[in-house]
């Protein structure tokens, strides 16, 4: 068996608890743990891709003019950039039609597709914490998108 694929079998379980004062060899491990998630965090961090990530995984395949509709306040430049972004790390394909005007859509690949876990523990974390979200928003001046029935 490969380095790698023992490596990635080995973090599959337990997972880390917050609270573990881990020993040495779960400081190993938590090291390891911890350096995925920042790997994870630079394909899909921002203000953006898990939006990104959301509508393409809940619609299928858009155009870009239609994400961007549904992204509101993302500018063509942020979107185009976290597109190529996402395509460069194989979690979007592109697809470009020879049509003029010309077509292009966007679709998850299937290790994007994989990431719906993700966004639904986003989702729900939200609705857990909505209270605290509306009054970070509150003090930031940001007004709050919550629907009233969730706080």
């Amino acid at each position: 068996m490969g380095k790698k694929k023992e490596n990635v079998e080995k973090l599959a379980v337990p997972h880390p608890r917050f609270m573990d004062c881990p020993s040495g060899a779960e400081k190993e491990r938590n090291a390891e743990v911890a350096d995925i998630i920042e790997r994870v965090l630079a394909m899909i961090g921002g203000k953006w891709k898990v939006l990104i990530v959301f509508h393409l995984g809940t619609i299928g395949m858009l155009r870009f003019g239609e994400l961007r509709k549904m992204i509101p306040g993302v500018t063509q430049k942020m979107l185009t950039a976290a597109l190529r972004e996402m395509e460069r790390d194989g979690l979007v394909e592109r697809k470009v039609y020879a049509e003029v005007p010309p077509r292009v859509e966007y679709r998850l690949t299937d290790e994007g597709g994989d990431l719906k876990d993700v966004y639904v523990a986003v989702a729900g974390w939200g609705m857990k914490h909505a209270r605290l979200i509306e009054t970070r928003h509150h003090h930031a001046g940001i007004a709050p998108e919550i629907p009233a029935e969730v706080v």
